[in-house]
């Protein structure tokens, strides 16, 4: 039998992967069985396991796609130095939230719904997790120190209050972006622009267009 080539078996775990997120977005993470996801991915229990030798990292591989696609996001604003506020970075993470599918990698594209769904599931797994929650703590404060080097440099652009303090205005500003997500799925509160609207009017930065001359 040939080898498969390295090509061929990230083709095939992606396909794992989102055969996973269907399972789990459909009946939840510990309503699901192995044989389960391997059904849905149409191969045998034995082939599967090549791939994921359980589903706790099944778990993990798609908590950290759902956490990456928030963290990538946020991780480009204001990267090539220009100034940024804070609606432009929760626009960053729930805008793209508005379509019917987000990007995770190439040839890797997850439906929206599935993935937030997923990723709403993963918060909750935090609690009881322990490696789940020193990855996602590493991750955050990684993202955390980010969104407050884009608000330090959003006050000097006068985009941000300059009594703000960044660290703490980066919490507020990744608190934000979960509870979009919940709203989202729990109870279809989908209106990113809208959401986004009100992040600005409610901070107080005057639209662009309205600053005077």
């Amino acid at each position: 039998m040939p080898r498969i080539t390295a090509e061929r078996r990230e083709a095939r775990r992606i396909e794992i992967l989102a055969a996973a997120r269907r399972c789990f977005s459909r009946d939840g993470f510990h309503q699901t069985s192995m044989p389960d996801i391997a059904r849905e991915a149409g191969l045998s229990a034995g082939a599967f396991y090549r791939y994921f030798p359980s589903k706790e990292d099944v778990i993990l591989e798609i908590a950290g796609q759902a956490f990456g696609a928030m963290a990538g996001r946020i991780a480009a604003v204001g990267e090539d130095g220009s100034p940024a506020g804070i609606a432009d970075i929760v626009a960053a993470v729930v805008g793209p939230m508005s379509g019917p599918t987000i990007e995770l990698g190439p040839g890797d594209v997850a439906p929206t719904d599935e993935l937030a769904r997923c990723g709403v599931q993963a918060w909750g797994e935090l609690m009881r997790h322990d490696t789940l929650r020193n990855r996602a703590a590493a991750a955050f404060d990684v993202l955390r120190a980010r969104v407050a080097e884009v608000l330090r440099r959003g006050q000097v652009a006068g985009d941000v209050p300059a009594d703000l303090e960044p660290d703490h205005g980066a919490r507020v500003v990744m608190a934000l972006l979960p509870g979009f997500v919940l709203q989202r799925q729990a109870f279809g509160l989908d209106d990113a622009d809208g959401f986004v609207r009100a992040v600005d009017t409610l901070l107080g930065r005057t639209p662009p267009s309205e600053q005077p001359v």
